[in-house]
């Protein structure tokens, strides 16, 4: 019975050995101390976080806890009191739309073409580096780019400052998000299951069909979440786009696809402006919004999760 201790300190004691040898006999002062730089920059990042999330929490749970219902079913109002995030919820929900309809597969379609088709030369080599480079362009530049294009150009079609407009620029806004965090999943799949997939005679879209997209898959659907949270939680695009927080239509339903070409709102845009209203009960209603934007993305985080990790126990 004493044999597996006296091999467990054996091997404790043979490490001991090895990491002496390596270094010196020396303690590795400066990587303590790194150490402990990363673990209070950890600290102080989520104490902010915490706190936050403790002010914004405190000061909208009165909200909730008076008139929740009216409020999430309400209209935007001028008035504190009667002000709701419903159309808002909508127009968040739409943007979502548009992004997964368009950015999604667009992008996940161009990293498997840039990855798994594309020749390796210099034209791939500047278009990563374009798109690269468009990941890090400021929002408000592409709204500069949905007004010129989509609201002036194309309002035949989108109906100018409405919601089609700002559905689309959200949506190219995050298309090169989708293609760098897609690329970067099917380029972390091992080459050894595409060569068994060749070795047994398979082309090259079976191989990308049956092996590299699902390995990927986890990869590619957190990238994509991701991207989704920062397309619903821009606000500079939807200002160009056409967003306003007075005058709007009064159609209450969600999925009503006549209100793509109408004025809009959404979750961003309530909250930056009940954010600076000086009046009484606004700061309220602002952070109650934060908090229905914070449970949408956690929703969709969760989500997210759920989806991930279902595919990481097919892979394995």
């Amino acid at each position: 019975m004493a044999l597996p201790s006296t091999i467990g300190a054996g091997g404790d004691l043979a490490r001991r050995r090895v990491h002496e040898q390596l270094t010196g006999g020396q303690r590795d002062l400066a990587g303590r101390i790194f150490r402990a730089l990363l673990l209070i920059s950890l600290g102080v990042s989520l104490a902010v976080l915490a706190s936050l999330f403790y002010d914004v929490i405190s000061t909208g749970s009165t909200v909730f806890s008076t008139r929740a219902e009216s409020f999430l079913s309400g209209s935007v109002r001028q008035t504190a009191a009667r002000a709701g995030v419903f159309q808002a919820i909508r127009g968040t929900f739409w943007i979502g739309g548009f992004v997964v309809v368009l950015a999604f597969p667009i992008g996940v379609a161009s990293a498997v073409y840039l990855e798994e088709y594309a020749s390796k030369g210099r034209i791939s080599r500047l278009i990563d580096v374009n798109i690269r480079n468009l990941a890090g362009v400021p929002s408000i530049v592409y709204g500069i780019l949905g007004l010129t294009i989509f609201v002036k150009q194309l309002e035949g079609l989108t109906g100018g400052r409405a919601l089609m407009a700002a559905g689309i620029t959200l949506a190219i806004l995050v298309l090169p998000i989708v293609i760098i965090t897609s690329a970067e999943a099917i380029r972390a799949v091992p080459d050894s299951l595409r060569e068994a997939g060749y070795g047994v005679g398979a082309t090259r879209s079976e191989v990308v069909r049956s092996q590299v997209l699902p390995y990927a898959l986890p990869g590619i659907i957190t990238g994509t979440v991701l991207a989704l949270a920062r397309a619903i939680g821009e606000a500079a695009p939807l200002y160009l786009c056409g967003a306003v927080t007075g005058l709007l239509p009064g159609k209450e339903g969600l999925l009503d696809p006549s209100q793509l070409q109408d004025r809009f709102t959404a979750l961003p845009v309530v909250i930056a402006e009940w954010s600076r209203n000086p009046r009484a009960g606004f700061d309220e209603i602002a952070a109650a919004a934060i908090i229905v934007m914070l449970v949408i993305v956690l929703a969709m985080n969760t989500v997210a999760i759920v989806l991930r990790t279902r595919y990481e126990k097919k892979r394995n």
